[in-house]
This record gives C-alpha cells, sequence and structure tokens, in this order.
C-alpha cells in the first residue's frame, strides 16, 4: 500500500511541474514580426536544372524586382541534399519584414508591374506552362521565428 501511495505521489508531482512549466510569450520566448513564406517543391528526377532555369527568369526575377522596391527582405532557394527523402527536395523562401507587407496594396501592386513589365509578364506565362510537368507544389507555410529565451 505504502509503495501504491508513493507512486502517486510520484506522479502527481511530475505532472503538476509538467502544468506549471507552460512557456508565456514575451516572458520566455519572443515572436519575430518577420514572417517566412516557403513554398515545398517535389521537383521530377533529373528535372532540377531545367526548373532552375526557369524559376531564375520567373520566381527569381521578380522577387529581385520586390526586393528592390523594399515589398520582401530577402528570399532563398534551398535544395535538399537527399532529394528522394520526402514530399519536398526544394524550398522557395522569401522573407517579409511584417504581416503587413502580406496585406493587398493597389499602389505596391503598380509600382511592381511597373517595374516588371508586360515583356516579363508574357514570358513569365510562357515559362510557368512546363512548371507541372517538372514538379509538384506539396505545401507552403507562412512562419514567425520563435526565440526562446
Amino acid at each position: 500500500m505504502r509503495k501504491v501511495t508513493l507512486l502517486t505521489a510520484l506522479l502527481l508531482s511530475l505532472f503538476s511541474t509538467t502544468i506549471m512549466a507552460q512557456l508565456e510569450p514575451y516572458t520566455d520566448y519572443d515572436i519575430s514580426d518577420q514572417l517566412w513564406n516557403i513554398t515545398m517543391v517535389k521537383v521530377d528526377p533529373n528535372m532540377d536544372d531545367d526548373y532552375l532555369e526557369g524559376i531564375r527568369d520567373t520566381w527569381v526575377a521578380s522577387n529581385k524586382i520586390a526586393k528592390e522596391l523594399g515589398q520582401i527582405e530577402d528570399f532563398h532557394i534551398y535544395r535538399s541534399q537527399l532529394p528522394e527523402s520526402g514530399d519536398a527536395n526544394l524550398f522557395l523562401v522569401v522573407k517579409y519584414a511584417n504581416s503587413d507587407a502580406l496585406d493587398p496594396n493597389r499602389q505596391e501592386y503598380d509600382k511592381f508591374m511597373k517595374a516588371w513589365g508586360e515583356a516579363n509578364v508574357a514570358k513569365s506565362r510562357e515559362i510557368t506552362k512546363n512548371y507541372p510537368a517538372m514538379r509538384e507544389i506539396t505545401g507552403e507555410y507562412i512562419v514567425r521565428e520563435i526565440t526562446v529565451k
């Protein structure tokens, strides 16, 4: 009986410690204002270079303009070193200063379209027609960084 009581007391103390140990935002960790949009892409075998060539003239080119205009902070492409390890082998990442940068804004749209130009719109439409034969978008996330103190 004494062992059962001792075991019960031990279990209760473990659970109560867990409940009391919950972290508090801004006290125990910070949440960034910046947001990252992460698009997960599964590029078909032997299509990596073809797909990269296409996004160089579409996704990369448009993000360079958006960065120059101050609409995004940065952008990156990451490739898995284990290309057959899961649902994605290429990650397209765009960093925004804050959630306001994701809100619809006619003025910012017009600035971008003026810089991008009609020639790039037509070229992008032509290039992206081939994307479905090369890849599948397997997920998209908008995330914030958590910094534990």
